[in-house]
């Protein structure tokens, strides 16, 4: 017996595999991850924070900027001109217009350069600036 055109359209169209449940898992997955993930940018160095007993914790501070001891200011894990401040507080302000700025000065930093950096980030229009301490 000859199998019929028909018949053989029919056993094709039963032996493909449907990808769609896969790619819905697939999207439901990145979808999970892209929410859960934790969006935290860091400075790039690590300073001694002075210590202050009336130290709050602050939630949401999207916009880290590390001043070292020897005045070296570090934004986004790379080392940062004093003039280019602004600009980078503009971009990461972009970014997260919701984002505060929090200043990680080391105990040992120049006040100068502190001030200098509260200044360009309100001229970047980061009115909410903090300095980071340990409580």
């Amino acid at each position: 017996m000859r199998a019929s055109p028909l018949n053989k359209i029919m056993e094709e169209e039963e032996q493909t595999i449907d990808m769609t449940p896969m790619l819905d898992v697939v999207f439901i997955m990145l979808i999970f991850f892209i929410v859960t993930a934790s969006f935290v940018k860091e400075s790039g160095i690590d300073v001694n924070r002075p210590d202050a007993p009336t130290a709050v914790k602050k939630e949401r501070a999207n916009i880290l900027i590390a001043i070292s001891d020897k005045g070296e200011i570090w934004i986004d894990k790379r080392r940062v001109d004093v003039r280019a401040v602004q600009a980078n507080i503009e971009r990461l302000k972009a970014e997260n217009p919701q984002g505060s700025v929090v200043v990680q000065a080391d105990k040992k930093a120049d006040v100068e350069t502190l001030i200098k950096v509260m200044d360009a980030s309100r001229a970047a229009g980061a009115y909410d600036v903090s300095i980071a301490a340990n409580d």
